[in-house]
């Protein structure tokens, strides 16, 4: 009998934000044989567009469509799968029944741990309305009186990816992720996200930045790009090492 594929969820607010902040670690474990599953809110139509409106006779359905197929090439070349709710943002509002949705693929794809936005951001009110409705969305998966007989998920640790300007948003880097061996995947996904060109350097800096700091925090001098994240949940060990 064949192992059972493991697997990983991001709950992204819009449709570039898995690729600057979690990019990385979607190459990374999708290499490794996991099935990781990207999950888009919004497509980031109104508020993270803007070269897009600067075009002539541009609508609202057509920036959502560049930015599906944006999103949908930059997740391939990851090797992630990718589903969007169009929520819409700018603002952002989720209803019962994207909760639900979002309850439903916990419950099918079970994943082992979950990358998300910070719980705070006071320059993007969609980023930690997506962190809450992606922690809201594992309780009520854990809940044995939600959809009677269904099987329940565990408790998989959530980890929140790095937000544009940290020290707003009350976030530490208390995880580093050594991202080299596929660096140039994630480089070629920035590449793809034409809509957010100005983006594509500021997060190559952040990469070599926290990969600095992940070789002077270890043993692993080899490391030259990284992606950082923080935890919610207590890390639950047998031993220290």
């Amino acid at each position: 009998m064949s192992e059972k594929q493991r697997t990983a969820l991001v709950v992204s607010a819009h449709s570039a934000d898995f690729v600057w902040r979690a990019g990385g670690a979607i190459a990374l474990y999708a290499s490794r044989g996991w099935r990781v599953k990207i999950v888009c809110l919004s497509f980031g139509e109104r508020g993270e567009s803007a070269k897009l409106w600067r075009q002539q006779g541009m609508t609202l359905e057509k920036v959502k469509t560049d930015r599906r197929r944006e999103a949908q090439a930059a997740a391939g070349l990851l090797g992630g799968e990718i589903d969007f709710f169009d929520l819409g943002d700018y603002p952002m509002r989720v209803p019962d029944e994207a909760l639900y949705r979002l309850v439903d693929v916990y419950r099918e794809l079970q994943p082992e741990f979950v990358l998300t936005h910070s719980l705070a951001d006071p320059y993007n009110f969609d980023h930690p309305l997506t962190a809450q409705v992606a922690q809201e969305a594992r309780v009520i998966a854990q809940a044995h009186g939600h959809k009677p007989g269904g099987r329940i998920v565990g408790a998989p640790p959530v980890f929140l990816f790095e937000p544009h300007q940290t020290e707003q948003c009350d976030w530490k880097p208390q995880v580093l992720l050594d991202i080299t061996g596929v660096w140039e995947k994630k480089r070629q996904a920035f590449e793809l996200m034409a809509a957010q060109e100005y983006l594509w350097d500021y997060y190559t800096r952040v990469a070599l930045n926290r990969g600095v700091q992940a070789a002077r925090n270890s043993n692993m001098k080899d490391i030259k790009y990284a992606e950082a994240y923080q935890r919610v949940f207590p890390h639950v060990v047998g031993e220290f090492s």
